[in-house]
């Protein structure tokens, strides 16, 4: 059901309030570009500074955008299990075809508080669900046995790993037995991508593709047809552009490199700040090689 290019896409800004044209736009280039899918409200689309009004808006409008064309994937997890509940039945009630939902931050639960989580988001909803693991954000690690365990669960259907682990694939299909077949495995860095996919993964949420939607998919669409070599061809053009997104704290790089664009502001919310004025001349004299 979920494979290829996801971009995880940043939510523009204008004068404190979200940008809904410029979301739209956005939108409608990415389609055009290519990507497989789309991932509003997730760590790049700065989630933790929307309410629950911004947040809800943002989903519905990407999915009347997306309907029929790519699939939406929305974020609509939370550190409170019963606002995740809250936003995933919403997700659901919008059409949007899956919910990503992050492991809880700051509370830092046991290996059990993770599994009762997302069985409890689980039980209350009938989306599909693909957990979001990313403990260089949220402190808590996800067990390949817990995440086997979760698998057991009917709707949820696989996993973003952003932990850059390239054994993880592995060892994760290992854990799963014969759900490994059907379990989706879905990288949470450009970088690894390709080397995600050749060892039974099967796309990636980005950041990068934000900037360059159609590079990025040309990746996914040869890595998945088993055009490996070409795959990292074409990845290497794109190693500059997935290492400056990170050089700050994401997403200033990515929503100052969209600006340059002209897709949006790089309006951020506090406590995130524009990139530095050095990082700043970085990263307009990459995004300048992918602007046509």
């Amino acid at each position: 059901m979920f494979q290829g290019l996801y971009t995880a896409l940043i939510t523009p800004f204008r004068n404190g309030k979200v940008d809904y044209a410029a979301f739209e736009k956005l939108i409608q280039w990415q389609i055009k570009e290519g990507v497989h899918g789309l991932v509003p409200c997730g760590t790049t689309g700065e989630s933790p500074t929307l309410s629950h009004e911004e947040h809800q808006q943002v989903v519905e409008q990407c999915v009347k955008l997306a309907k029929g064309k790519v699939k939406v994937l929305a974020g609509t997890g939370s550190n409170a299990t019963d606002e995740a509940i809250l936003l995933t039945k919403h997700a659901q009630k919008s059409g949007a075809d899956g919910a990503l939902v992050i492991s809880p931050y700051y509370n830092k639960p046991t290996q059990e508080g993770l599994y009762q989580h997302f069985k409890a988001i689980h039980d209350a909803t009938r989306i599909p669900i693909m957990l979001y693991n990313v403990p260089s954000r949220c402190v808590v690690d996800m067990s390949d046995a817990l995440i086997a365990r979760l698998a057991e669960l009917p709707r949820i259907i696989g996993i973003k790993d952003a932990t850059g682990n390239l054994e993880r694939p592995s060892t994760l299909a290992l854990a799963l037995g014969k759900k490994a077949s059907t379990f989706i495995q879905f990288s949470g860095e450009d970088s690894t991508a390709v080397a995600f996919n050749v060892q039974g993964g099967r796309g990636v949420i980005s950041v990068a593709s934000n900037i360059a939607p159609k590079l990025c998919a040309q990746v996914q669409n040869l890595s998945l047809a088993g055009k490996t070599k070409e795959a990292i061809a074409v990845q290497q053009k794109l190693l500059p552009l997935y290492k400056m997104m990170f050089c700050e704290s994401s997403p200033a790089p990515v929503k100052y490199a969209a600006s340059l664009m002209g897709l949006c502001r790089e309006e951020l919310r506090l406590p995130l700040v524009p990139p530095s004025a050095e990082n700043k001349k970085r990263i307009k004299e990459i995004v300048k090689n992918f602007i046509s």
